[in-house]
């Protein structure tokens, strides 16, 4: 249910968003277009000159909010550094919107290549967000019981005043430095929990978060005080005001709510072509400026990463930036198409169309207008292309924006939109190492929220449209009259342009190939696997040949994920096997195909060399344990350390027990014997057959396998099957079983003789296999998975031998790397272990039974 929820919240904020146009396209029917321009322009140097100052102050005062989180996990980093992570973020959040979260990754991907752990990022984002609410509440509250008023109707909001909401704004502030003061105990926030900060602490973030509301209000300020006059008080209640609605209307950058609120309580007198100008004004030099200055940034560090790509630190930076580029091309991009559909129906310049007209014949014009706007709706869509790094995205958006230069010149000498356009092109074309994925553009599936981003595109510039032309008598005549100064005209052919476009490409997209179907191995792709599977130096990669999962292949047919569907959730098994150039594609290939069929993204027991694939989805990574493998080359039974190991093998052989390793074709001529034991490792366990993550006792996947026995005076009383990777790779062991009756140690005799085996024949190491829960990190601020973790590997010994499984391990002196579980977060979590422990338990009873 909740899934279903979240796709429908893009819709609500769709439906806000086409309401506040609404209102908008109301409070100013007896405006024209041209009043409007005509105020912009007039805007004074001085006040335009402010505002720039104003909205530079406020983003370093935002960078603030990051040094005091920094400093208060006792991770201060370099200035420049921190500055530079809050200025990206808040810069990227104020225009995608959800400030609090869109801005997380590009602090994650950073942070993370300057050396903060997961846990203190997460922090840092954490304790952002309280400093920005505190900020909020603390001017709001002030400011509505300061000037209070009444709100109008038209807002539909459930009060008359304000002043009882500036009153429990206040009260939370107090109450924030109660806690401070007094409690000592971590403070649960959703699944985080965060100790309350010294009092100290808690009065710098009240001092910077209102210090940066009270700047960017100014900006707004500025603007508007040179036409319109409202007393600072009554103007700072209005524009908190409306931030709180916009920012809980969830739309990017609370466009057209903001708007709205704005114009609704500001006095009814204001000259209201005055206080359109300055909200306009206010969202190019408050929002746009700084995502260029941003995007700018961009590449520059990328520019200089590149030239130090040799060092270790610039390599891991570089991976960092990797992962953020795409996103913030994309949104450049998006934002390159929506310039396009505004310019495509608003009026242009009459002195620039009588130059144009000596130049270029009408039919030219005519047809670049109508080419600019398909163009605009096309770099709409190219967009969610390069944020899923699509080669083809990639070049297709470079020929759009080129094109679209173009256009915008010959339909009226918009020079200023062909050079933003170019300036895009430039920024794009540099970036070709991050769009690897040879996926078609039409079989991606389209997220609900970028949908809803480019109706509300669309229906803004069809508003728009409407808007500037709304004096105009449409009639049926206007379809196809082409004049110079035909600008109606051109704005309902460019809306039909758009229009067709997008009818064109939701048609493809119907008529496409279907997507791949989760579906049971046949024997042929069991052969595909197995032909990957032997060239692969991982020995779990014989998993594949478990019987019990689905593959998704490569174009090439040389790479693959192994995968199976447990409830929601489809869970690839490990990393993907095969040719490493092709994990990328292959990578976001299965994350679509889990999307198209509403399923949950997951792989497991997943190591560190990939997270950034799967970083790139928007995975949560979760730390489920670390693997012990054992380097064959260093391993023996000299020295005092392995003084036990030697004593036990010298017992058995004494009691009169031998080592073999007998090959497959041999396996099938002693299945019964196996088997038999194998029956009574059950029974004594009380347990049953596993799967999916652990082999169980079939024919068929016996015997293809060698096998490794221990025999007492002939009788088998232990075995283990065997997993080679290719040569010189690894090698492990999958099913580990013994009789009742077996001797003491007849485990450690069977490893310590399989060890020197392997070595003997060349393979490099040995994986001993998992040990769940293991090394995962605690303190104060470690994730609420973290501490559950932690317990259950202390006090969980009755349910499951954590630490008795590793402290085994530990006596063959292995080597530990961490093991993920990576999926959504949140509330996913549970959902996701629970089918997880279903599949590999063959059911939830199954899990409950052992």
């Amino acid at each position: 249910m909740i899934p279903q929820i979240r796709k429908l919240a893009p819709i609500g904020s769709l439906a806000v968003f086409a309401l506040a146009l609404w209102a908008l396209h109301r409070e100013f029917a007896h405006l024209h277009l041209r009043d409007v321009m005509a105020q912009l322009e007039a805007v004074p140097v001085a006040s335009l000159a402010a505002a720039i100052a104003l909205t530079m102050l406020s983003y370093v005062v935002l960078t603030g909010y990051d040094a005091l989180s920094l400093h208060s996990i006792e991770r201060p980093l370099d200035y420049r550094r921190s500055a530079l992570a809050s200025f990206l973020g808040y810069a990227v959040s104020q225009n995608v919107g959800l400030t609090l979260i869109s801005g997380a990754p590009i602090r994650f991907r950073l942070y993370s290549a300057w050396g903060l752990s997961a846990v203190e990022i997460a922090s840092v984002v954490a304790f952002n967000g309280i400093t920005f609410w505190l900020g909020l509440v603390t001017v709001g509250g002030l400011a509505f019981l300061t000037a209070g008023g009444s709100v109008p109707t038209a807002l539909h909001l459930p009060l008359t005043s304000l002043r009882p909401v500036g009153a429990v704004f206040l009260l939370a502030v107090f109450g924030y430095l109660a806690a401070c003061l007094w409690i000592r105990r971590p403070l649960r926030i959703g699944r985080w929990e965060l100790a309350p900060p010294p009092v100290r602490i808690a009065l710098l973030q009240i001092v910077v978060s209102t210090t940066d509301w009270a700047v960017s209000a100014s900006v707004l300020w500025v603007l508007l005080s040179p036409g319109i006059e409202v007393s600072l008080p009554h103007f700072l209640a209005v524009f908190m005001l409306a931030q709180i609605l916009g920012l809980v209307s969830q739309i990017p950058g609370g466009l057209g709510v903001f708007e709205t609120v704005v114009v609704s309580l500001l006095p009814a007198g204001a000259d209201a072509s005055v206080l359109l100008g300055a909200l306009i004004a206010y969202r190019v030099v408050y929002y746009l400026l700084p995502l260029v200055v941003a995007v700018g940034l961009l590449v520059a560090y990328e520019v200089g990463q590149r030239k130090r790509q040799l060092a270790t630190a610039s390599r891991a930076i570089g991976t960092g930036l990797s992962l953020v580029a795409p996103s913030v091309l994309a949104l450049t991009v998006f934002l390159g198409g929506a310039v396009l559909l505004v310019s495509g129906v608003t009026p242009a310049d009459t002195g620039r169309l009588r130059w144009i007209e000596k130049i270029l014949p009408l039919p030219a014009l005519e047809l670049s207008h109508f080419l600019g706007s398909v163009a605009g709706i096309l770099l709409l869509l190219l967009a969610w292309g390069l944020r899923r790094r699509l080669e083809s995205a990639f070049f297709l958006t470079l020929a759009v924006l080129g094109s679209g230069a173009i256009f915008s010149l010959f339909k009226g000498a918009d020079y200023e939109e062909a050079m933003v356009l170019t300036a895009m092109m430039a920024i794009l074309a540099p970036s070709r190492r991050f769009f690897y994925r040879k996926t078609p553009l039409l079989s991606e599936p389209l997220s609900t929220n970028w949908l809803a981003a480019v109706a509300m595109v669309v229906i803004g510039a069809f508003w728009i449209g409407l808007f500037a032309y709304r004096h105009v008598a449409y009639s049926s005549e206007l379809w196809w009259q082409f004049t110079l100064h035909g600008d109606a005209s051109r704005f309902l052919r460019a809306g039909i342009g758009v229009a067709v476009g997008l009818m064109v490409f939701g048609m493809a997209r119907l008529l496409g190939p279907a997507a791949p179907r989760n579906r049971e191995p046949s024997a042929v792709d069991i052969e595909r696997a197995g032909a990957i599977v032997a060239a692969s130096p991982h020995a779990s990669a014989n998993l594949a040949l478990l019987g019990d999962k689905s593959f998704l292949f490569s174009a090439s047919g040389c790479t693959m994920i192994m995968y199976a569907v447990s409830g929601q959730s489809w869970i690839a098994m490990r990393d993907p096997i095969g040719r490493e150039e092709e994990f990328p594609d292959l990578v976001w290939s299965f994350h679509s195909m889990c999307d198209r069929h509403g399923g949950w993204t997951v792989f497991y027991e997943v190591g560190e060399d990939n997270l950034n694939l799967y970083l790139e989805l928007g995975l949560t990574v979760l730390r489920i344990g670390e693997v012990a493998t054992v380097p064959l080359q260093r391993f023996s039974l000299e020295g005092s350390g392995r003084k036990e190991l030697r004593y036990i093998r010298r017992k058995l052989e004494k009691e009169g027990c031998t080592f073999e390793v007998v090959d497959p074709v041999a396996v099938a001529g002693l299945l019964p014997e196996l088997r038999a034991v194998s029956d009574a490792w059950l029974e004594d366990k009380h347990t049953r057959e596993k799967g999916f993550s652990l082999g169980r006792f079939d024919d068929g996947y016996m015997s293809r396998f060698p096998c490794a026995l221990v025999r007492r005076h002939g009788r088998i009383v232990a075995f283990a099957n065997l997993w080679p990777g290719a040569a010189g790779g690894e090698l492990s062991i999958d099913l580990m079983r013994q009789v009742a009756d077996a001797p003491n140690g007849v485990m450690d005799f069977l490893f310590t003789h399989l060890l020197e085996w392997g070595r003997d024949r060349g393979y490099s190491r040995f994986d001993l296999g998992m040990a769940p829960l293991a090394g995962l990190r605690t303190g104060p601020f470690a994730t609420l998975w973290n501490r559950l973790a932690s317990l259950a590997y202390r006090y969980g010994e009755y349910f499951y031998n954590f630490q008795g499984l590793r402290n085994y391990k530990d006596k063959f002196d292995p080597e530990w790397r961490p093991s993920y579980l990576v999926c959504s977060g949140g509330r996913a979590v549970p959902v996701v272990l629970a089918d997880l422990a279903a599949l590999i338990s063959g059911g939830l009873l199954g899990a409950i039974r052992k």
